[in-house]
């Protein structure tokens, strides 16, 4: 049976859940590897993957591995609390563990239907098909005619999700002494507008404004900023913006004192966020004389972890809309043509 297909009538019970992200290097020597397979067929030259794998080997590599290690943890010791025993396989689509063998192993433990919980909120291409292409290769790497990979809606609209990014900022806001003003700005990965603007009428940036408003009105802020970071690729192509150091420079010019940055983007703090936010636009802001504070990712925190139970537990027994790759009871597709 083919990936992310089943009958209507499919009730039964699902007995794994892969965990599948993007993946990243956790050794210098794998930092150049790694960027050659994430940039693979897209005309990247040389150059600009050497800028690219600095940021890397400033940090001994990338933590995101470690960071999804947590979370599962984290899952794990949540769903034996409800008393759901589901095993859970960690696989990435662009470094190892990958996608490949964490199916290897599940099959080789005997399991046959998995659901697949991924690690992006959004829809478009990198965020949502994509990872459905990475299920479907892997079904058709493991030749198990039995095998089901069943993946789990995106969560970009989930209360769960929501109030754990309305946690982040509000103890970011906390970190401030005083009562002057606090500017909040939202950030997410920047993409080309034409790749927006082919998927679901700007499906991507659509959702990622109103996760901001909804985080915001959460908060009682009746003003925020939302822009865009980690922009890449030649500067003749239009990407989303404003571009968050562009941004800093505005505010600062505006005679904005406070600023704090929410990377709602990104559930887990890897090189975009703790180089991107931490490093390059923490020295901006520093340069223009911003008191600036970077909000915590949702990561761990016990609600959005969950959020993800719920998620599983919604699909474990068979139950919910299962006609559809990634919609869920909620609607929360990748939309179309993504």
């Amino acid at each position: 049976m083919a990936a992310d297909a089943a009958a209507p009538d499919d009730r039964r019970p699902f007995d794994a859940l892969l965990f599948l992200s993007f993946g990243g290097p956790e050794r210098v020597e794998d930092i150049r590897p790694f960027l050659e397979n994430v940039t693979r067929g897209r005309g990247v030259p040389p150059d600009r993957l050497d800028d690219v794998a600095e940021h890397y080997v400033h940090f001994g590599g990338s933590p995101l591995n470690g960071l999804n290690r947590e979370m599962i943890d984290a899952l794990r010791a949540e769903l034996d609390r409800r008393g759901r025993d589901l095993p859970i396989y960690f696989g990435n689509r662009n470094w190892n563990p990958l996608i490949d063998e964490a199916v290897d192993g599940l099959l080789a433990d005997g399991h046959r239907r998995a659901l697949v919980f991924a690690t992006s909120a959004w829809g478009g291409y990198s965020g949502c098909k994509q990872y459905h292409e990475d299920i479907a290769r892997a079904v058709e790497h493991a030749g198990e005619p039995d095998l089901l990979l069943r993946r789990l809606p995106q969560f970009s609209t989930e209360p769960g999700f929501l109030d754990a990014s309305a946690r982040a900022v509000r103890a970011g806001l906390e970190r401030f002494d005083g009562a002057d003003p606090v500017r909040v700005v939202f950030t997410a990965h920047s993409i080309p507008i034409a790749a927006d603007e082919r998927v679901g009428d700007r499906l991507y940036s659509r959702q990622v404004a109103a996760a901001a408003a909804a985080t915001a009105e959460r908060l009682g802020l009746g003003d925020f900023d939302l822009v865009w970071q980690s922009r890449s690729g030649p500067p003749q192509v239009p990407w989303l913006e404003p571009d968050i150091g562009d941004h800093l420079r505005d505010l600062a010019a505006a005679g904005v004192q406070r600023v704090l940055v929410a990377p709602i983007g990104f559930i887990s703090d890897h090189i975009e966020v703790v180089w991107d936010l931490d490093e390059e636009a923490r020295e901006l802001a520093a340069e223009l004389g911003l008191d600036y504070v970077r909000a915590a990712t949702v990561g761990t925190d016990p609600g959005f972890i969950a959020m993800i139970a719920d998620l599983v537990e919604r699909y474990a027994d068979g139950g919910g809309e299962l006609t559809a790759p990634g919609v869920g009871d909620n609607g929360n597709s990748c939309g179309d043509g993504c």
